[in-house]
C-alpha cells in the first residue's frame, strides 16, 4: 500500500520531482531545488522510512514507486520530470520502468540499474547500534559513532536524521525497515522486457565507481535514449561535491530534452 509522501515545494512551471538516496531527505536537496525552482515547479520529497514521510516495513522500489504515482495522483500531476539520487534513482528508474506516462524526463544521479554492494547499508548497522537513550549532546553520539564511522562527513550525514524531542534523541528514519530490507536496497530488478524510451540522463561522479563504463550496456538496454555524463571532481554526492555544475547539466538537460515546448 501506497504511503502518503510528504514533500517540499519550490517555485513555478512545469513540475520537477526530486528524490534523495539513503539516510537523506527532501532538505538535502534544498539548494538545487531553489536554483531550479527558478523556473520549474520542484518537489523535494521525503521517500518512505526517511524524513517526515510514514514508515512502513517493505522498502521495495516497486513500492517506492507506488509511492511516486500516488503521489502524483494525489496533486493532479499528469506527468513531472524526475531527478533521483543513489536509492532515490532507483525508485525513479522502477517508476519509469512501470509507469513510462508519469515520468516526463528522467535524470538519474550516480547509480546505475544493477545490484551494489551497497556500503551505506554497513552504516544502518552502525546506527542501529548506537545508543541514544541517555545521551544528552550530539557530540556525544558522533563520538561513538566514529569508531564504526571514521568519516566525520559521512558520520554528520548520518546523524542529520537524529533529532531531538522532549530533552530526547530519536531517529528519524525506520532503521528496523531499513535493516529487514538490506537485499532490496541493495538489488535491481526491472520488470520483463520494461524499457523507459523518454529522455534520460544519467549523471556520474568522476570520483565513485557506481557508474562505470561496464554499466553503461545496462543502462541503453532499459533506457535507450539515455546519454551518460560524468562531473569532474565529484563523488557519489555529485550533486553536493559539485552543486553548480549539477545544477547547469539539470537546467540543460530539462530546457533541450524534456520541457522543450
Amino acid at each position: 500500500m501506497a504511503v502518503d509522501l510528504a514533500c517540499r515545494a519550490y517555485g513555478e512551471g512545469p513540475t520537477v520531482v526530486i528524490l534523495h538516496g539513503l539516510f537523506g531527505s527532501a532538505r538535502n536537496w534544498a539548494t538545487v531545488a531553489r536554483a531550479l525552482g527558478e523556473r520549474y515547479h520542484v518537489l523535494t520529497v521525503d521517500l518512505r522510512n526517511h524524513g517526515d514521510s510514514p514508515w512502513a516495513d517493505e522498502m521495495g522500489f516497486e513500492a517506492m514507486a507506488e509511492d511516486l504515482d500516488a503521489f502524483l495522483a494525489a496533486r493532479n500531476i499528469r506527468a513531472a520530470a524526475v531527478i533521483g539520487h543513489s536509492m532515490g534513482g532507483k525508485t525513479a528508474m522502477m517508476a519509469a520502468l512501470t509507469r513510462p506516462d508519469r515520468i516526463a524526463g528522467l535524470l538519474v544521479a550516480d547509480i546505475a540499474p544493477i545490484p551494489y554492494r551497497e556500503s551505506l547499508l554497513d552504516h544502518v548497522e552502525a546506527a542501529a547500534d548506537l545508543q541514544l537513550a541517555g545521551t544528552e549532546r550530539r557530540a556525544e553520539l558522533d563520538e561513538d559513532l566514529s569508531g564504526l564511522i571514521p568519516e566525520p562527513g559521512t558520520r554528520a550525514f548520518i546523524l542529520q536524521n537524529v533529532v531531538q524531542e522532549a530533552g530526547r534523541f530519536r531517529w528519524r528514519v525506520n532503521l528496523q525497515a531499513l535493516r529487514a530490507s538490506a537485499n532490496a536496497i541493495t538489488d535491481f530488478r526491472a520488470p520483463h522486457g520494461a524499457r523507459y524510451d523518454g529522455p534520460c540522463l544519467f549523471i556520474a561522479g568522476a570520483r565513485s565507481d557506481y557508474i562505470m563504463p561496464r554499466h553503461h550496456d545496462a543502462i541503453a538496454t532499459l533506457f535507450p535514449a539515455a546519454k551518460v555524463v560524468t562531473v569532474a571532481d565529484a563523488g557519489h554526492y555529485v550533486h553536493a561535491d559539485q552543486p553548480e555544475r549539477f545544477v547547469e547539466t539539470a537546467r540543460a538537460f530539462l530546457r533541450s530534452r524534456v520541457f522543450v515546448h
